[in-house]
């Protein structure tokens, strides 16, 4: 396979200029030549990515204390309920696959629930020596720098010949629009530091090296990324498909060639993976609290997503990426018109290389897969059937949110990005062009970059834990199995109580929250949060019309018995808007008044639910 140069004589003298072999019509311009060595350039190059992946989250770094990532909206104390779970789970050799911290007393599938256990459990350590919050700043911190400096290795070893070219790709496969997005709350979608080299196995696998050692790696990388995330898994290797489809009908004559090794391989992957992931994910999807699928809806991309800048990037327009986004963390095109101008022009430049023309097919299909079912222009639906549709209801697809699809365009930009700088030094080197082409190209990718960098993530103060939980007083009215129902239930829209929780050491359950789960105990559709009990639903009636609900003899009786299920021991109320009004509900419910304790309303239901 021509995309990749060929091993090279270890005793070569890596200085010699290598000749270069006749090549076949379309093929890559890139000349074997002796493997690039490691050099101090690549540890500058590595460390320059870590650095400007410290900055990005700087405000997070300054105050690992109260800093919470603004545009994580809950999703910052989902995380680190995760990770903090993980490690008591790792800690008193309980099952990570599960928790029943939350959702009480039914629990919740950790392993549905993209918990990336492939880093919440290695930084066990971390987590409890640290908290939480250090182990969320280490994740989304090394993610983008990792995925960075993988693409970065991957380029500068088997794609292109300069670590400039390598860099740039590097650079934007691991800060691109879409990756800074999620960052602020998905650290899953930003972990792609195992793709590059999954995709190099698969591709070493078809050149015929060594089958069976590098089927063994595949296995390894494709299970360990399983635990980091799945969905990230699933969208780049549907582009890399469409890479592998494209190139090979390029290459018709390689096909065969290309059988044996890649089904004794795969074959060897497959095994390997299966033998470590089968049960967990027979868990996943057959465990306790499994669901089916989680639909979101018609969440494609609008077209003008893909040529409007990002929230968080230099030319931001945060009106306009929000008109055609979901929200600040899915922003998952915003390459910005200039950028699309140059992958058109490097399209059309390098077409008749094999590589860069089936990398420009998977951009382009992965693009157009990205607009859902039905294409939207400008906010207007226009009634065209997008090809998604065709995929949209199979398994595994059916819970895609289809506008991710585009972040598999992320790997392809920052390949071509590589290639084309790749030959226009080349063309530099051996003088066929007289002018400072090399400063001409790279200023040319400057000025279509600039506007995408991204800028520093914002970071706020998150509100300080109530002294009820913080000081430990709550265990003076938890008994033993008992449970703390927050006021309202813990949900998407409420996740402090998950904080609360963990400042509290994780030494209650609460019913509800903030996870993925069953729509009902007859009903495995997903959905986010539990399916709720009548008192809860009572809950977001007060929420929803701010005012205090009339209380009948039924809603006593069934808050008796939803208090039961849940084995609760004390209801807990933060001064909070509208906290009036969920006072007097809750006082006419019981038929007794909150009582204020170290910050909080509290209501002794023990007596009521006979734990003492």
């Amino acid at each position: 396979m021509s995309v990749f140069r060929p091993e090279a004589n270890p005793d070569a003298n890596p200085d010699a200029k290598p000749e270069a072999p006749p090549r076949e019509p379309g093929a890559t311009a890139v000349a074997p030549e002796p493997r690039m060595r490691r050099s101090w350039a690549d540890a500058g190059i590595i460390g320059a990515y870590l650095a400007f992946s410290v900055l990005l989250f700087g405000g997070l770094w300054a105050d690992l204390g109260q800093g919470y990532l603004w545009n994580s909206a809950s999703d910052q104390n989902l995380w680190e309920w995760f990770f903090a779970v993980t490690a008591k789970s790792v800690q008193h050799l309980e099952n990570p696959l599960t928790s029943g911290l939350q959702n009480y007393p039914l629990g919740v599938n950790m392993m549905a629930n993209t918990a990336m256990l492939g880093v919440g459990i290695p930084l066990t350590p971390v987590t409890l020596a640290f908290g939480p919050t250090a182990t969320w700043a280490i994740v989304l911190t090394g993610s983008l720098a990792g995925s960075a400096a993988a693409w970065y290795w991957v380029f500068s070893r088997h794609l292109v010949r300069h670590r400039v070219s390598a860099a740039i790709g590097g650079a934007f496969a691991g800060f691109a629009p879409p990756m800074i997005s999620h960052a602020n709350a998905h650290p899953n979608f930003v972990a792609w530091f195992l793709l590059p080299f999954i995709a190099l196995k698969v591709i070493q696998l078809a050149q015929g090296k060594r089958p069976v050692r590098n089927g063994i790696w595949l296995g390894v990388l494709t299970a360990y990324q399983i635990f980091l995330g799945e969905e990230p898994l699933l969208i780049f290797a549907l582009g890399f498909l469409i890479f592998a489809v494209a190139y090979c009908a390029s290459r018709p004559r390689e096909v065969k060639a290309m059988v044996r090794p890649v089904l004794l391989g795969g074959g060897i992957a497959v095994a390997l993976t299966l033998v470590v992931v089968a049960f967990p994910l027979w868990w996943q999807f057959f465990g306790p609290d499994s669901y089916t699928g989680l639909e979101h809806g018609q969440v494609g991309n609008d077209t003008a997503a893909m040529t409007r800048f990002a929230t968080q990037s230099v030319s931001g327009q945060p009106e306009a990426a929000a008109a055609v986004s979901l929200n600040r963390t899915e922003e998952n095109a915003f390459f910005g018109w200039p950028l699309i101008v140059l992958m058109v022009v490097i399209t059309v430049w390098l077409r008749r290389e094999v590589v860069a023309r089936s990398l420009a097919i998977s951009m382009f299909l992965m693009a157009w897969l990205s607009l859902g079912s039905e294409i939207t222009v400008l906010h207007e639906n226009t009634g065209i059937p997008g090809p998604w549709k065709l995929l949209a209801d199979l398994p595994l697809f059916e819970s895609l949110l289809e506008s991710r699809l585009a972040m598999a365009c992320v790997p392809a930009i920052g390949a071509l990005l590589a290639i084309a700088t790749d030959r226009v030094f080349t063309a530099a080197e051996k003088g066929e062009l007289k002018l400072p082409v090399r400063l001409i190209w790279l200023g040319a990718v400057a000025a279509v970059l600039l506007p995408i960098a991204p800028t520093q993530l914002l970071v706020q103060k998150r509100p300080p834990t109530p002294a009820f939980f913080a000081d430990g007083t709550w265990q003076t009215y938890v008994a033993p199995g008992g449970t703390v129902v927050p006021v309202p239930l813990p949900s998407s829209g409420e996740s402090e109580p998950l904080h609360w929780q963990m400042d509290a050491g994780l030494r209650y359950a609460m019913p509800e929250g903030y996870f993925v789960g069953p729509q009902g105990p007859n009903d495995k559709r997903g959905r986010y949060g539990s399916y709720q009990r009548p008192t809860s639903t009572l809950f977001d009636r007060v929420r929803d019309s701010h005012q205090a609900q009339e209380v009948t003899d039924a809603d006593r009786n069934q808050a008796i018995e939803d208090l039961r299920y849940w084995n609760a021991s004390v209801l807990v109320l933060i001064p909070r808007e509208h906290s009036d009004a969920y006072r007097a509900t809750v006082d006419l419910l019981l038929r007794k008044p909150g009582q204020y304790v170290d910050g909080v309303w509290i209501w002794d239901v023990r007596p009521i639910t006979g734990h003492r």
